[in-house]
């Protein structure tokens, strides 16, 4: 029979303040105790923690699963929208296409009725040779590079060099093995080149530095950064239409043009031949005809001065008789 009444709830309260006051000092000692047996006894801790582990996996397991299928169907969703924003981006871009593809249809046309109304000639075909880059021949005061082509491949000094990006310099010495690139970025280098979109013609100058700059441009020329740079054909030097750069900005004191080709990572690079000798030719730099037009000086031929004909007198008493000898 159980008891009820004051004295029992006495004794409960004092259990309860009793388990309220040693409660903190127990579980320090309850730790305590586990690190000394885990110290003491490695194995039955591991093989605890292990069994604790594998009845706590089920419900891990139960609880991780709608958590991942719920993830997965986020990035479905994820991708889903990326895929459709794709689409619309490719959808845009088809029709843009489409358009320019008419464009160049008609111009393809008025360009080959133009060329047979003129008997306009193409030039030869150009030709190429792939090099390897082996060794960086610049310095503090030059900017150049050494490729394994020279003079046995057919390299010529004055060719241009390029990758799939643009323009990176022209050939500036001929070995047998070896030929030098001057790029555009050193101080001798000097391109005649023309903005794109105004036709605006100029030379880009070398400095040593990562940007070259633009001098010599027309006086008002609207130059905007941005604006696509590529080579002139001027000087016979390279061909009208290589992508040397962009302007990337506009100032009082220089126009900086960011190349697109990066001579960093450059390890294979394409040696050019478009049958062009231009301002490289010493023998034409007083000139701007072909080479073989250049015309010979006239041979200055010998005057002849006519003689004067004179009647000679004889003197009184000096006239010969025709008997006489």
């Amino acid at each position: 029979m159980v008891k009820h009444g004051p004295g029992a709830q006495n004794r409960v309260d004092v259990i309860r303040n009793l388990l309220q006051r040693f409660a903190y000092l127990g579980l320090i000692l309850a730790a305590f105790a586990l690190m000394m047996l885990g110290k003491a006894e490695t194995i039955i801790v591991e093989e605890a923690r292990a069994r604790i582990n594998d009845a706590f996996a089920p419900i891990l397991e139960a609880v991780a699963e709608p958590a991942e299928t719920v993830r997965g169907y986020l990035a479905e969703a994820r991708q889903f929208l990326a895929v459709h924003e794709e689409n619309q981006r490719l959808s845009e871009e088809n029709k843009r296409l489409l358009k320019w593809q008419t464009v160049a249809r008609q111009v393809e046309g008025e360009n080959t009725v133009l060329r047979e109304l003129l008997k306009f000639e193409v030039g030869p075909q150009a030709t190429y040779k792939a090099a390897r880059v082996i060794s960086d021949d610049g310095g503090i005061f030059s900017e150049s590079m050494l490729v394994y082509a020279g003079v046995r491949e057919g390299v010529k000094n004055g060719q241009a060099v390029v990758t799939g990006e643009g323009l990176v310099g022209r050939i500036a010495g001929v070995a047998y093995r070896s030929a030098r690139i001057l790029l555009l970025s050193d101080l001798n280098s000097r391109i005649p080149v023309m903005i794109e979109s105004s036709r605006a013609r100029g030379i880009m100058i070398g400095r040593n530095e990562e940007k070259p700059i633009l001098s010599k441009l027309p006086p008002g020329t609207i130059v905007s950064p941005g604006d696509r740079i590529v080579t002139s054909g001027h000087g016979g030097a390279f061909p009208q239409g290589i992508p040397v750069g962009q302007v990337s900005s506009v100032s009082d004191k220089a126009i900086e043009v960011t190349l697109y080709v990066d001579s960093s990572r450059l390890e294979i690079v394409r040696i050019i031949d478009y049958g062009l000798d231009g301002i490289l030719d010493r023998d034409r730099l007083k000139t701007d005809l072909p080479k073989n037009d250049i015309p010979e000086k006239p041979v200055a031929q010998p005057v002849h001065t006519p003689i004067e004909m004179r009647t000679v007198v004889p003197k009184p008493g000096t006239e010969r008789r025709p008997s006489e000898p």
